[in-house]
Formats: structure tokens, C-alpha cells, sequence
């Protein structure tokens, strides 16, 4: 069980797989387990693996919270797929013992031309994957923006809320629903790019608008 290497392009492509139908490592909720694996991440995936990235990008904004995420942290290899063999720790080892050469190598020569084969194998797979159309991540998620008593304005802060504009950001419908004592909330639907915009964001921008809003929950979150 594992991942594998994930400082190498492999492991990354092995967590893109894991996550083409999942938003995080574990559960439904961001978590101790997406902290580990994050961590053990040298840098941002590349934009062909918009899966891996999309969720990278959306763990980064968890960082100054990371600490209260629920769970309880394991080892990397206690998470991924159950079909890859845990490598954590394997390729520091390894280096350690091809430094210690007492006789000298016979097979430079192969292995050059190993390395020669690998690298042109590499080049045609981002080639070919270069030519494929990057499918855009999207997901769809429903607000729930509630007001400081029965006597806010909601056409106003309905209207504060949809004058927030962001690439990646499309808003669609919306109703107000009662929540007791003749005070409404506003239920309103929109669309974003995982990339561009996370919740995090949305809820900076529509707490922003403090004379209208007291707080803001997500009530729905699904990957399109």
C-alpha cells in the first residue's frame, strides 16, 4: 500500500490515478491524512496531472489550519492504492549504497544507454500527452450565506455575494430559506475551476461584506 516514491513523476502519476475520483486521501473532509501526503510532496505536480494538482492546491489553503484537521497522522505507506509498494525511505537507502563503489562498475555503458532509452521514452509519453485536450476540473458547490438578524436586506446581500467575480467562478441559482424567528439564509449555487477558485476564497470575498453577512457554510460540495 502506498503511493510509492512521490518526490518522482511515477509516484505523482500514482496519486493523480487515486484521486481521478476523489477529493481527498481520505474520508470526505480534508484531514491528517491529506497533511501527510501533501508534505511528502517536493513541489506543485505538473498541469498534466490536474487531478494530483487540483487537490495539492486545494490542501495548500488548509496550511495555516493544518494543525486542527482531523485524524491522526500515519506513515506515508499507511495510505494510496493497495496494489503499489510502499518505497518510502527505499530510494534514500539505495543512493546510500550505489555511493560506495570498492571495485568500480562494469556496466556504465549499459546504463548510459538505459538512461538514453528512458529519457526517449519519457519524451514521446509527453508528447502524446501534450496533444490530448486538458480536461479542466470542476466542481459544484452550494452556499448557505446567513445574515446578521431578520431585518438584512437579503436582495442587497444576495446582490454583494454575485458581485464577487473570479476566473473559474460562475454562480447560478439561489432561493432564501428560513431558518427560525423570522431570519432567512441565502442558498445560492455556483460552479468553479478546482484550480482557480477554492472554498477558502469564496468564503474571504462574501465574509468581506460584514454590514450583510455573519457567516457563511458550504451545505454541498461535488466534483462535476
Amino acid at each position: 500500500m502506498g503511493f510509492g516514491d512521490l518526490k518522482s513523476a511515477a509516484g505523482l502519476r500514482v496519486l493523480n490515478d487515486f484521486l481521478a475520483d476523489k477529493s481527498y486521501i481520505e474520508g470526505y473532509v480534508p484531514s491528517q491524512a491529506d497533511i501527510a501526503v501533501f508534505e511528502a510532496i517536493a513541489a506543485p505536480p505538473p498541469a498534466d496531472l490536474f487531478h494530483a494538482l487540483r487537490w495539492y492546491n486545494h490542501i495548500k489553503s488548509y496550511e495555516k489550519q493544518k494543525a486542527s484537521l482531523p485524524g491522526v497522522k500515519k506513515a506515508l505507506g499507511k495510505y494510496g492504492p493497495a496494489d503499489v509498494e510502499d518505497t518510502t525511505g527505499v530510494a534514500t537507502d539505495s543512493k546510500d549504497d550505489d555511493d560506495i563503489d570498492l571495485f568500480g562498475s562494469d556496466d556504465e555503458e549499459e546504463s548510459e544507454e538505459a538512461k538514453k532509452l528512458r529519457e526517449e521514452r519519457l519524451a514521446q509519453y509527453e508528447s502524446k500527452k501534450s496533444k490530448k485536450p486538458a480536461v479542466v476540473a470542476k466542481s459544484s458547490i452550494l452556499l448557505d450565506v446567513k445574515p446578521w438578524d431578520d431585518e438584512t436586506d437579503m436582495a442587497k446581500l444576495e446582490e454583494c455575494v454575485r458581485s464577487i467575480q473570479a476566473d473559474g467562478l460562475v454562480w447560478g441559482s439561489s432561493k432564501l430559506v428560513p431558518v427560525g424567528y423570522g431570519i432567512k439564509k441565502l442558498q445560492i449555487q455556483c460552479v468553479v475551476e478546482d484550480d482557480k477558485v477554492g472554498t477558502d476564497m469564496l468564503e474571504e470575498r462574501i465574509t468581506a461584506f460584514e454590514d450583510y453577512v455573519q457567516s457563511m457554510d458550504v451545505a454541498a460540495f461535488n466534483k462535476i
